[in-house]
């Protein structure tokens, strides 16, 4: 099962807007929210609620991606989120997302004992190249123990 696949399983969320995991890498995961009536805003574009969810379920796909190794020892978390909302974006949107430190740097806090905190930066991009959001979600993996 492709991380993807399992955020689509797990995450009704995800399920619900029918996010499309494009591209899902410990470098890069791109996510696509296909345009659909139904989650658009007073001006027929996509609702912020939905812009969010989508950069934040592009955030979780590269921390999975990331690591993913480390399910066994701690569970990741996102601690909080930051978004801007740049220019309007109508129809499909696209949210590319890139961890803000070395995943390697991450791993050696969690094997000295201590629960890492990282960013993850976030782009919301029309289908023109655009970019009609910007976001940040910090994680941190708590230890299971």
């Amino acid at each position: 099962m492709s991380i993807g696949e399992m955020l689509a399983a797990t995450v009704p969320m995800a399920r619900t807007l029918n996010l499309e995991f494009r591209e899902t890498t410990p470098e890069k995961a791109v996510v696509a929210l296909p345009d659909q009536g139904d989650y658009h805003n007073h001006v027929g574009g996509p609702h912020a609620g939905a812009m969010f969810t989508l950069g934040e379920s592009a955030s979780g796909a590269i921390v999975l991606a990331a690591f993913g190794e480390q399910l066994s020892r701690a569970v990741p978390l996102a601690v909080r989120a930051d978004i801007a909302y740049k220019k309007l974006a109508m129809g499909p949107v696209t949210a590319t997302a890139t961890l803000g430190r070395p995943a390697a740097d991450v791993v050696a806090e969690l094997d000295a004992g201590q629960r890492p905190e990282f960013p993850v930066a976030i782009a919301i991009q029309r289908e023109d190249g655009a970019v009609t959001g910007e976001m940040t979600v910090v994680w941190t993996l708590r230890p299971n123990n």
